[in-house]
């Protein structure tokens, strides 16, 4: 008499684990997805404050900012230095200055 192979202990056994690692593994790919578009925007947000600074500024005293401290000390831009790199060049003080926030890389 020939025994019947049951397909459950391969279901239990290979299936049902390998199932959940990609369950997983999708989960993790969505969480990085996200983290990344939080980190672009986050990126943004801070390019936008550090505009509305200057053009604030520029409405007030008549200049733009000499420098990045002055628009820190005066109209209140937070730059979180261990995540960002602020490159605030300036070419004359009527002219909006050149801004450019890059990512520091862990």
């Amino acid at each position: 008499m020939r025994k019947k192979h049951s397909v459950a202990p391969l279901l239990r056994g290979v299936l049902l684990p390998a199932l959940c690692i990609g369950v997983l593994l999708f989960f993790s790919t969505a969480l990085n997805s996200l983290d990344s578009g939080h980190e672009a925007e986050d990126q943004r947000q801070l390019m936008e404050a550090l505009r509305r600074g200057c053009v604030a500024c520029y409405a007030a005293e008549g200049i733009y900012p000499p420098n990045l401290e002055y628009l820190e000390e005066h109209y209140g831009i937070q730059v979180d230095e261990t995540r960002y790199t602020v490159f605030y060049s300036v070419f004359a003080a009527n002219l909006m200055p050149d801004i450019t926030v890059l990512v520091k890389t862990p």
